[in-house]
């Protein structure tokens, strides 16, 4: 039962920070409505539709990541309960999977935010300043909630490792 409960709670943890994602995107989507209704300037009002897309894209981002926890949250008494030994293993091998992810991730992201930072300086028109600013904002939010979302899972990951399973 140990290992149940080790189980749901790192999964209520994890709905609970995606929902970050859905915070930050109605922040965006506030923002570009902002830009909208007060933008006065040309460079104010380029932020209205990165602003917006970039809102948009951490609500489907958010949406998504917290319908599948709550659904795996659901689902892992079921497994627990029919085959202890199996949810084990699967659960040690998607912590894996996903902590293998979570390299690329945190090297593919930097290196989008430095391009959008060369975007800046050698593309200087209002439209480009927009959506380059935008982007490295939405990716550093990508990468506060990620870089959570990593420590935890690899503590659930160590925990697991430590679990002893009895057949």
């Amino acid at each position: 039962m140990e290992l149940l409960k080790l189980a749901t709670e790192w999964a209520k943890a994890e709905v609970f920070s995606t929902r970050f994602f859905i915070v930050f995107a109605i922040l965006f989507i506030i923002a570009s409505l902002g830009f909208w209704q007060l933008g006065k300037t040309e460079l104010a009002k380029a932020y209205i539709i990165p602003t917006f897309v970039a809102g948009i894209l951490l609500l489907i981002i958010g949406s998504g990541l917290n319908y599948t926890n709550i659904q795996r949250v659901k689902q892992f008494e079921k497994d627990f309960t029919t085959d202890a030994s199996a949810f084990y293993q699967s659960e040690i091998e998607r912590t894996e999977s996903t902590l293998k992810e979570y390299t690329v991730v945190f090297k593919v992201i930097p290196i989008l935010i430095i391009i959008a930072a060369l975007l800046i300086l050698f593309i200087n028109t209002p439209t480009w300043r927009a959506i380059s600013i935008t982007t490295i904002a939405m990716l550093i939010v990508i990468l506060l909630v990620d870089g959570t979302a990593h420590a935890r899972i690899d503590a659930y990951y160590k925990e697991l490792k430590l679990v002893e399973i009895k057949k």
